[in-house]
């Protein structure tokens, strides 16, 4: 069951809010008019029965008190910065499993939340950010992969290779790692191998995953439509990305490609990492820092 988070934050902003402004407008003027009636009808006030009269209805207490604290929490998940955690490992090694990141909401553009309208144009995803988004094929899933195609870009994939308006990305092999992706005592886990390399995708480098063993797809070609980008995985193998998502219900030329407003925001930073089972680990803050 997915939980829309957003929705029911504002509706609960919106609650506490309008009970706020009834104790404004209408309970506390009340309150105030019958503290005055009770002291112009005795000589010495008892505090209890000014405690008793002063005291705010229950739910409007509750009101009161929570709708600073939600407002504060809507505005900033909403305009400011949101927290996520990684799932999966898709964006290994970039990012690993159980990492909690931070995502810039402004980046791309001020969007009304639970509405995702962008209001006031910021920037635009460049090629090499890492970007939160919602999954076309089920938008209520939250996904994150690396821009790789921008509006208009024709984007290749041959033989575990990109490349973008048909110049090859440059890549580096930097080191040949075991797969721990291997499940323990498979036959071939030990020649299982992965390399990573260091590519340049726009302004920043950044390393990528590509294991020796796995299939090689077979070569593929699109072209992003406008107001669409192209999101791939770092970890290349093994990342459920622009390049397999379809849905018979789109356009085919619309298959992988993810709209504007399905953006979330662009992530920049790993605060903390904790990974699964919790009640086993203690979280850890060695691999924060900010994502290239």
């Amino acid at each position: 069951m997915h939980i829309n988070f957003p929705l029911l934050l504002v509706i609960a902003v919106a609650v506490t809010g309008l009970l706020a402004l009834l104790d404004y407008i209408w309970f506390a003027p009340q309150r105030r008019r019958a503290v005055a009636s009770y002291q112009s009808q005795v000589q010495v006030a008892d505090p209890g029965a000014l405690q008793r009269l002063n005291k705010e209805p229950l739910l409007v207490e509750y009101g009161k008190s929570f709708f600073p604290v939600l407002a504060v929490v809507l505005i900033l998940r909403s305009f400011l910065v949101e927290p996520f955690q990684i799932p999966s490992g898709s964006m290994k090694p970039t990012l690993e499993v159980g990492d909690f990141i931070l995502v810039n909401k402004f980046a791309y553009g001020i969007r009304l939340p639970v509405l995702e309208t962008k209001v006031i144009p910021v920037g635009d995803p460049q090629r090499g950010d890492v970007m939160v988004f919602r999954y076309p094929n089920d938008p209520r899933i939250n996904y994150i992969k690396r821009v790789v195609g921008l509006p208009g870009d024709r984007i290749g994939y041959a033989d575990k290779q990109l490349s973008v308006n048909g110049e090859v990305v440059q890549r580096e092999l930097l080191r040949t790692i075991s797969d721990d992706e291997v499940p323990a005592g498979h036959p071939l886990q030990a020649l299982a191998q992965v390399d990573i390399y260091l590519e340049q995708l726009g302004e920043e480098a950044h390393e990528a995953r590509y294991k020796r063993l796995s299939q090689t797809p077979p070569a593929r070609e699109w072209v992003v439509p406008e107001g669409h980008y192209f999101m791939v995985g770092d970890n290349r193998d093994n990342s459920n990305d622009s390049r397999y998502w379809s849905a018979p219900e789109m356009p085919q030329e619309l298959w992988g490609m993810v709209p504007d407003n399905y953006i979330v925001g662009k992530a920049f930073a790993v605060w903390m990492h904790w990974p699964e089972p919790k009640l086993s680990n203690l979280p850890s803050f060695s691999r924060v820092g900010l994502i290239n």
